[in-house]
């Protein structure tokens, strides 16, 4: 199992690489950050920086989107990352959230979201592609290397992703919810004729190391108020009867009107909505013992990577934790610290 962190790109910017440069200390393989370009910087600037002040991590977008950035510049970036760092970027997609939504625009379609995965990794793999009625190709661009993991959560976001994904990414670390969308994933994936198993899956969610559970809750449950804006959207779709787990549509019952402003942030005001047994449920919190029992049940329903959010107040114990008593545990043949 590989791990990652994901970032908001608050300033001082500084700060983002610290903590991407601590992470890789910590033997992290990932660093992701939001893509919001009002809420928060841009984060391949801040990625650029990354790279160049770490020797291994990889790093994304969790998660960029088709409608606030040209699909062709989107390309040109992590193919520009690529040559100037060595193939070292992954993309995280999806129809898009608070980066249109705060400014009064909407999610894409999954048609668009499938044209743009299918633009985006010809070209930032150093390959030709039709766009717009020509053939483009980056004529500087020789072995890059770009693999596109789709964000989803709906029935057929989720076979999409399975259909054309690398990888999937499931924002929330619930097993119950994880274990049907893996399959769902897994089954699109097979019945589109593509090896199931070859498909990575990053489940990403707030991690946070102690003891104090009301106020570990109450710094993360930010976090189900963001995946809420997500799981509304299904359910208004697809309705309550639908495929999609109880267990995900329960809470919405209960969701008010929802400010991005305050998106994503610890002290959300806007996420009284989510009650304890989400938090508990969406998250991983508590000892480190508990968070490897956690982990070590996603791992065995297929997930390749946990990506944990710190925005919290115990990012760096929280980080050291994990480097010398988590990963271990949940790394192959690599035997936990005492």
């Amino acid at each position: 199992m590989e791990f990652g962190v994901v970032l908001q790109c608050d300033p001082p910017a500084a700060r983002t690489v610290a903590l991407a440069k601590k992470a890789e200390e910590h033997g992290f393989d990932n660093v992701w950050t939001f893509d919001s370009h009002l809420l928060w910087q841009e984060p391949y600037v801040i990625h650029s920086q990354i790279l160049a002040q770490t020797r291994t991590i990889k790093v994304g977008p969790m998660v960029t989107n088709p409608a606030t950035r040209d699909w062709t510049v989107t390309a040109s970036t992590f193919a520009t990352l690529n040559e100037m760092y060595g193939n070292r970027t992954v993309c995280g997609i999806g129809r898009g959230d608070s980066a249109v939504r705060v400014i009064n625009g909407a999610p894409t379609t999954l048609k668009t979201l499938r044209e743009s995965i299918h633009v985006i990794r010809e070209l930032a793999n150093s390959r030709p592609v039709d766009y717009k009625g020509a053939t483009l190709q980056f004529p500087w661009s020789k072995g890059s290397q770009l693999e596109v993991w789709v964000a989803a959560y709906g029935p057929m976001a989720l076979k999409l992703a399975g259909e054309v994904g690398d990888g999937f990414i499931l924002q929330l670390a619930d097993v119950d919810i994880a274990e049907w969308m893996i399959q769902t994933v897994r089954t699109a994936a097979a019945n589109a004729g593509r090896d199931p198993m070859a498909i990575k899956f990053c489940v990403a969610a707030p991690m946070y190391i102690g003891s104090d559970l009301e106020h570990m809750r109450d710094q993360c449950r930010w976090f189900g108020g963001m995946v809420g804006n997500h799981v509304a959207d299904i359910v208004a779709k697809y309705g309550t009867g639908s495929a999609v787990p109880q267990a995900l549509t329960d809470y919405i019952a209960g969701r008010e009107d929802y400010d991005y402003n305050e998106h994503g942030r610890a002290g959300n005001t806007h996420t009284l909505f989510v009650p304890d047994e989400i938090v508990d449920r969406f998250c991983v919190l508590g000892t480190a013992a508990q968070h490897i029992e956690k982990l070590e049940k996603l791992k065995a329903l297929g997930a390749t990577q946990f990506a944990g959010y710190l925005q919290h107040d115990n990012k760096e114990e929280t980080l050291r934790v994990y480097g010398e008593t988590v990963m271990p545990a949940l790394r192959e043949h690599v035997t936990a610290k005492a």
